[in-house]
């Protein structure tokens, strides 16, 4: 068995639709979906945004249980802009096997590999995604993976990191970050995002963009997962 993580639905969609044989269970009262791709059983979690969601909802679902690898997955900000919208990165620092081989497969894919942080809220500037690439070292950011990294080494479940690319210093968020998502939440707040549009009705283009480019890195992102449990 096969465990897939992403934060929310909104990234998970698209591997989702390529699942077959779906069905959801219930597991110490959260919800999961199970399905196979090919001949793998793979089982899907979303673990919400941020620490707290993620290690509560991520603990319940890998107690008592055997899994052969958890993929950490999911969206990322570029801390720079040698990454691009679309590009797949393979988090070496949280990743506890190596492809090798396999991941020869993926060579038609735009994948990199490089260090991922995981960061307590969105980062929305430019400026302070330059200073934390030179503190950090790392290429990209999330708000999930060091907590599920950690939870997999004390389960002894080996992980694989690898994140799409769906923001960056030069292709930013249509609109600040704590209008986009509340993390405390955990979904967007409509009457802030309405109310923010209506006062800014020039970034509703930018937003309709963003919303393009969300849905070709999730397309990426379920065409490389695809790819990754079909070679394991």
């Amino acid at each position: 068995m096969i465990a897939v993580t992403f934060a929310l639905p909104a990234e998970s969609s698209e591997f989702m639709h390529r699942l077959r044989n779906k069905s959801r269970v219930d597991r110490n009262g959260i919800s999961v979906t199970w399905g196979t791709i090919d001949r793998r059983d793979v089982e899907v979690l979303h673990t919400g945004v941020g620490e707290k969601a993620c290690r509560e909802r991520l603990g319940k679902f890998i107690q008592d249980q055997q899994f052969e690898l958890l993929i950490s997955t999911g969206f990322a900000g570029a801390l720079s802009d040698q990454l691009s919208v679309g590009d797949l990165l393979l988090a070496k620092n949280f990743s506890t096997i190596e492809l090798n081989e396999k991941l020869s497969s993926l060579s038609h894919l735009p994948i990199r590999t490089a260090d991922l942080l995981t960061f307590p809220t969105l980062i929305d500037s430019s400026d302070e995604r330059n200073q934390i690439a030179r503190t950090s070292g790392a290429a990209a950011v999330d708000m999930e993976t060091e907590f599920i990294a950690r939870a997999c080494a004390e389960y002894g479940i080996p992980l694989l990191s690898l994140r799409v690319i769906t923001d960056s210093p030069r292709e930013r968020f249509p609109a600040p970050a704590h209008v986009l998502f509340d993390i405390e939440r955990q979904r967007i707040d409509l009457l802030k995002f309405g109310t923010f549009l209506f006062a800014h009705p020039k970034r509703v283009p930018r937003l309709i963009y963003f919303a393009k480019r969300i849905a070709y890195a999730r397309k990426i992102l379920a065409n490389a997962l695809v790819t990754v449990v079909r070679a394991l």
